[in-house]
């Protein structure tokens, strides 16, 4: 079975949002560091990543999302990851890695896009 990975932009409130589907492994992650370093070059320093439909994430993706939170901050720009605590069994498997990991707390949290882009909602505790 063959499961396509995408990453499709957009902007919203002023910021630029990339919506990422399907597996974030070894082979799709350079996909989503490369479309992050393009937006940044393109100046857009306030990045919300929609990671909703991701069901699969390993230690590259996870790597990608450490280099895109260093990459954003030397920028002096913010990074907002949207996780939804609720859907998938018990909520979203990159929830669960990165907190399996001990990296959650390093990232602005949200649960949808509407939380993400509004900078008067508070991000999720980890």
């Amino acid at each position: 079975m063959v499961v396509a990975f995408t990453v499709t932009g957009g902007e919203q409130g002023g910021w630029a949002v990339l919506h990422v589907s399907g597996e974030l492994d070894l082979v799709t992650s350079p996909v989503l560091r490369q479309r992050v370093h393009d937006e940044v070059a393109e100046g857009r320093h306030s990045l919300v990543l929609d990671l909703s439909d991701v069901y699969f994430c390993d230690s590259s993706g996870v790597g990608v999302l450490i280099a895109a939170r260093r990459l954003i901050r030397s920028c002096r720009g913010r990074l907002r990851l949207i996780l939804p605590a609720h859907g998938a069994a018990d909520g979203s498997h990159v929830n669960r890695v990165l907190g399996a990991l001990g990296v959650r707390r390093l990232f602005d949290v949200y649960g949808d896009l509407a939380g993400a882009v509004d900078d008067g909602t508070e991000p999720l505790s980890a």
